[in-house]
């Protein structure tokens, strides 16, 4: 992705997940954006057009957004933290999901579990090396080995969004461990 590409793409995240009114647009219950509306306002500080959002779309190596059949709405998949209802259906875990983050948050995690901070969600993997990257963001990566099966079993509701990020409300200390 070309460096102008890359910074597009991250405002359209910051705009579809947290802050539509930077460019004067709304999201409604859903998540959903209009696309003419986005571009636009997009269009006002960035040249862009359809068929870079497309590719944008198309191209992201972590599936953030979503349109819909017609492509006149886009949402993000997930990582909001304005309330939206992103229409997450429930699922069962597997028993091992992973989480990875920088080892200044692991006293806080340690004593508190994983919380979603400003999010509406915990963000989980379902593999190892996706959690050593997403723990390499925050510095030296700390991963840990979350319960999720115990957790399901013990009523703690999971969702998969469609690009693959496991979610669930927060994770409590008690069914984490660090791995070594």
């Amino acid at each position: 992705m070309g460096n102008n590409k890359i910074n597009i793409s991250k405002y359209i995240s910051l705009i579809l997940r947290h802050k539509p009114e930077e460019i004067g647009i709304t999201l409604d219950e859903h998540g959903w954006a209009n696309v003419s509306e986005l571009i636009k306002g997009i269009s006002k500080s960035h040249e862009f057009n359809m068929d870079m959002l497309e590719d944008i779309v198309a191209t992201d190596n972590k599936q953030r957004y979503s349109f819909n059949e017609d492509h006149t709405l886009i949402r993000a998949n997930q990582g909001h933290s304005i309330p939206v209802d992103v229409e997450l259906e429930e699922v069962i875990p597997p028993e091992i999901l992973y989480h990875g983050t920088g080892e200044k948050y692991v006293a806080s995690i340690d004593q508190q579990g994983l919380i979603p901070k400003s999010r509406l969600y915990v963000h989980l993997s379902g593999d190892k090396e996706t959690a050593v990257k997403v723990g390499q963001r925050h510095g030296k990566s700390v991963i840990y080995i979350v319960k999720s099966g115990e957790m399901n079993r013990d009523g703690i509701a999971f969702y998969r969004s469609v690009n693959g990020v496991w979610l669930t409300q927060a994770v409590p200390a008690k069914y984490l461990k660090k791995m070594s």
